[in-house]
């Protein structure tokens, strides 16, 4: 099935990483795939209501994990979520630790982002329209408010704040890659949440990550070297309490905004409107459409 946000509408948009496939507790649950300018997401998006709450989940890697970080359709993924007329974006990752202090099944907030990738495209405005938003402050605070309050309801031993440094992948660090990182003084390290953040940031939509620490990575001298066998057993823990958080704060996210999240293109077009071709406008409208329309009278 195909859909449109004329048809749709969910305000709370969840992505599912690693070993989060799915939520408990959904109601009047529909499955949809939808069409982007830019190919097609993950999977399909499955759409219902958590606590009162209309939600759209999306599994990052799609379902049975198929795809690996550096393949994933990001632009399609955030197009897609904005489509169906979501506003606020949780993003639940598992990441490695780089700090003794954060144990392997704690929870991080983190709220800034080194970004270390190489092969994926970051922005929708590559083609046509240039537009450069701020992300300075790179999470939504009232959203990370809101997980702080749930993750502790829940009983989880959380970090409130710190660096995500997010690596190309698949493979892990090596020591001295690892080493290196904690002299940045970075708290934890994973392979998705960019360019994710940044499109959410461009789409003008509210994000914030749920990360769920699974190891120390290679750097600890009296650990474990990291492997997918102790990352497997630590996640399943964490997954069961990401779920009762995301049940607790779906309910408390407030509909209405006010944070500066949803105006983050409103000086960042540089393109002059009579400058921009009539296919760029027509893939970036569902973006662009408030602000075009602000500075020419219409589309």
């Amino acid at each position: 099935m195909t859909t449109s946000k004329k048809t749709v509408q969910a305000a709370i948009g969840i992505i599912g990483g690693s070993g989060l496939y799915n939520i408990d507790g959904l109601e009047r649950v529909r499955e949809v795939r939808v069409r982007t300018p830019f190919g097609a997401p993950s999977d399909a998006i499955i759409l219902g209501v958590l606590g009162g709450a209309r939600v759209a989940f999306l599994s990052r890697h799609g379902r049975g994990h198929r795809i690996n970080p550096g393949s994933i359709n990001y632009r399609a993924n955030i197009y897609a979520l904005k489509s169906l007329g979501v506003k606020q974006v949780i993003s639940v990752s598992a990441v490695g630790s780089m700090k003794e202090a954060i144990r392997p099944g704690d929870v991080v907030l983190p709220d800034q982002f080194i970004d270390l990738t190489k092969r994926r495209i970051s922005t929708f405005f590559d083609e046509g329209i240039v537009a450069h938003v701020g992300f300075g402050e790179p999470v939504c605070a009232s959203v990370a408010d809101a997980l702080e309050a749930a993750g502790r309801a829940a009983g989880a031993r959380l970090h409130r704040g710190g660096t995500y440094v997010c690596m190309e992948g698949p493979q892990f660090s090596t020591k001295a890659e690892s080493r290196l990182y904690r002299q940045w003084g970075v708290d934890v390290i994973g392979m998705t949440n960019m360019p994710e953040a940044k499109l959410a940031r461009e789409a003008e939509l509210c994000y914030a990550t749920v990360a769920l620490a699974t190891d120390y990575d290679c750097w600890h001298e009296t650990e474990e070297a990291v492997t997918v066998e102790a990352i497997l057993a630590t996640l399943h823990k964490n997954v069961a309490l990401a779920k009762q958080v995301l049940k607790t704060v779906v309910p408390k996210l407030a509909p209405d905004r006010a944070c500066v999240c949803h105006q983050a293109l409103g000086n960042a077009i540089v393109t002059a409107p009579d400058h921009m071709s009539a296919s760029a406008k027509r893939r970036l409208n569902l973006l662009i459409a408030p602000y075009v329309r602000t500075r020419k009278g219409k589309r």
